[in-house]
């Protein structure tokens, strides 16, 4: 029987000290080195076996963050895994007690094809850690072979011109890890387009005028937020399709990442595949000819069957069901609590399918770090990151 842990980490602008990622913005030696004892006792503690890490500026403080959690776990190993040289009274018994190191795990980092590399300019990547290691050379999905062309028309039938995007803001992750000698699961790491608007600055000028705040255009912001959604959706549609592509190759699926939306945003509900109707027996036929012309009983199984072939499932959906919590929260701002970071599960770990080959267990997050800036009794962490860190625990059936 095999278990494992896969986790996401939005690690909040991982680079060294004394580098400017964005305008004005860096850490002194101080604050990095607390900034990278927090993350890798983040990482200790969830001693997950696959990791999708966001907004990696450089890998080597990546690197430093896994070699310094491996040596608080071998601090915490040598002190609390029992031997004759310690007192067993004091010892608490767990099915897992000892940390595993990552010195022999596999570390792929995909950076941003946008990083300018120039100070203040900067703009993260994404990674994976795996101690199965990978399949292969794992993929970059950021620049489009092909733009993506997104047509629209109007109600009344003419063109409505069309949005376009030849490469995403942050890379799409994709490794296929070998978790078992028998089972090779297919992970996406993303950290899609967040919700700042996008501004486009007029030719010749320092800036755009919507971000000058001493005249604020509401309606030029919401423009703003309304291309940043586009761009969310259209990175969530270039995911998807690959998702699909994979789960009809025969590979089960596990997508995790920075979704910048919650569950129900249409962009999440576009990557994990919309939510089949009860009974397409009660709907009228895509071609009816009459009111009574419906699908057919056996139609409807065979439409069921094709949504749900290729359907994700929120791991934190299925821990919700399972216990008696009513809320996951991963980012805190202004009063609202929301989960924007998700793992979510293709159809083969799904507790309904009797062909599934594995289950999810137990769902962690950890988020006491979190603080609402808004609030004058919990001041802003600059340096923890501002995103509880998620883990579904998983066990793989017997063969």
């Amino acid at each position: 029987m095999t278990r494992f842990t896969i986790a996401s980490f939005n690690v909040k602008n991982m680079i060294g000290a004394d580098k400017e990622y964005y305008q004005f913005q860096s850490y002194t030696p101080e604050e990095y080195a607390w900034k990278e004892d927090w993350t890798a006792n983040q990482l200790f503690s969830m001693d997950a076996d696959i990791v999708g890490f966001q907004e990696i500026f450089e890998e080597s403080a990546l690197r430093a963050v896994i070699k310094e959690a491996d040596r608080i776990g071998a601090a915490s190993n040598d002190a609390v895994i029992p031997s004759k040289s310690k007192s067993y009274h004091r010892k608490a018994i767990f099915r897992k007690l000892g940390y595993t190191p990552y010195a022999d795990a596999a570390l792929f980092v995909a950076p941003n094809v946008n990083d300018t590399f120039e100070p203040g300019r900067r703009r993260p990547g994404v990674a994976i850690l795996s101690r199965f290691g990978f399949v292969g050379t794992p993929e970059i999905i950021q620049d489009l072979p092909e733009p993506l062309e997104i047509p629209f028309s109007e109600l009344t039938g003419e063109d409505g011109g069309h949005y376009r995007i030849s490469r995403l803001s942050r890379p799409i992750l994709k490794a296929r890890i070998p978790v078992n000698d028998k089972t090779n699961i297919t992970v996406f790491n993303c950290h899609l387009k967040s919700k700042l608007g996008e501004f486009p600055r007029p030719e010749g000028a320092d800036f755009a005028p919507e971000v000058d705040l001493t005249n604020y255009d509401p309606v030029g912001r919401a423009m703003g937020a309304l291309r940043a959604a586009l761009r969310r959706m259209a990175e969530a549609w270039v995911m998807r399709r690959a998702i699909v592509e994979e789960i009809n190759a025969g590979y089960p699926v596990m997508v995790m990442g920075d979704f910048n939306d919650g569950e129900h945003a249409v962009s999440s509900e576009i990557i994990s595949g919309e939510v089949p109707f009860r009974n397409y027996s009660w709907m009228l036929r895509h071609n009816a000819k009459h009111g009574n012309d419906r699908y057919k009983r056996g139609e409807n199984d065979a439409i069921q069957k094709a949504v749900n072939d290729v359907r994700l499932i929120s791991s934190e959906t299925l821990f919700v069901r399972k216990s008696l919590r009513d809320m996951v929260y991963t980012t805190a701002f202004g009063g609202v609590y929301e989960s924007i970071d998700q793992i979510y599960l293709s159809r083969h770990f799904h507790p309904e399918n009797d062909q599934a080959i594995g289950e999810m267990e137990y769902f962690s997050v950890l988020n006491d770090h979190l603080t609402d800036g808004s609030h004058a009794e919990a001041p802003y962490n600059k340096l923890a990151s501002d995103h509880g860190q998620i883990m579904a625990h998983i066990r793989l059936k017997d063969d």
